[in-house]
């Protein structure tokens, strides 16, 4: 197995799962099943198949019932970080567990309502195969929309040919979209805002100082943002 950049993952599970409703009425979002299965196992699957050790899982919606869920699994290891009393989007959330002595330098962090399917090389690997800590302050896993399901935008970034990402203009389509898997360095979260923000503040900077990479993702990605897209994913994963 190919060496991996980190063994630890932040789990991304603290949001309200909104577009997903009326399932997340009563159901946190990466509780909600495709196919038969959480959404948040099938991540869990994916970073105990690339050899990730330990997952920091962030709660905040229904934070009891996705503990309880998957508190007592083995691979990774899950420990949490609370945010049950203010939800701190991406960003704040990674200042808190970073705060907390919870993430080494550097991380993985991953959606947990994310489904990919992998290619040649798992998404962990692709990402640690490109890493480089000297130019990078993130490296985003990005999926061309040819292996993108579900997904009717219009892309998020450009990449030039050394990997470096910048933002979709406004009014035309860009060719990458961002799959919701990256490896974050300390460097990134420096001098962050306090409190709740996106992680695309973080991103901004980076872009200004050309540290924001990506890698093309040889795998196939599924858009799970709502109800509607739940079924031509579970019809994908059966012919998958």
């Amino acid at each position: 197995m190919s060496k991996l950049a980190s063994d630890t993952a932040m789990l991304m599970a603290a949001g309200l799962g909104k577009r997903m409703r009326p399932l997340t009425a009563a159901t946190p979002k990466p509780l909600v099943r495709v196919a038969g299965k959480p959404l948040i196992d099938r991540a869990l699957d994916r970073l105990e198949d690339a050899g990730v050790a330990k997952a920091v899982v962030n709660v905040h919606y229904l934070a009891d019932a996705i503990e309880a869920h998957v508190g007592q699994r083995k691979a990774p290891s899950v420990v949490f970080s609370d945010e049950r009393a203010v939800l701190l989007e991406t960003g704040g959330g990674m200042i808190k567990a970073q705060a907390a002595g919870q993430l080494p330098d550097p991380f993985f962090a991953c959606n947990a309502d994310s489904i990919w399917l992998d290619g040649p090389r798992n998404a962990f690997a692709d990402l640690s195969a490109r890493w480089d800590a000297d130019k990078m302050d993130a490296l985003l896993l990005v999926v061309s929309h040819a292996r993108a399901f579900n997904f009717d935008g219009t892309g998020d970034f450009y990449m030039d040919g050394a990997g470096r990402l910048t933002r979709k203009q406004p009014g035309r389509i860009a060719p990458f979209i961002y799959t919701g898997i990256q490896i974050v360095s300390h460097r990134l979260l420096r001098d962050a805002p306090e409190g709740k923000f996106s992680t695309n503040v973080l991103w901004d900077r980076a872009i200004e100082e050309g540290r924001l990479y990506g890698v093309a993702f040889t795998g196939l990605w599924y858009e799970v943002g709502t109800p509607a897209h739940i079924a031509p994913t579970e019809e994908a994963l059966r012919g998958g």
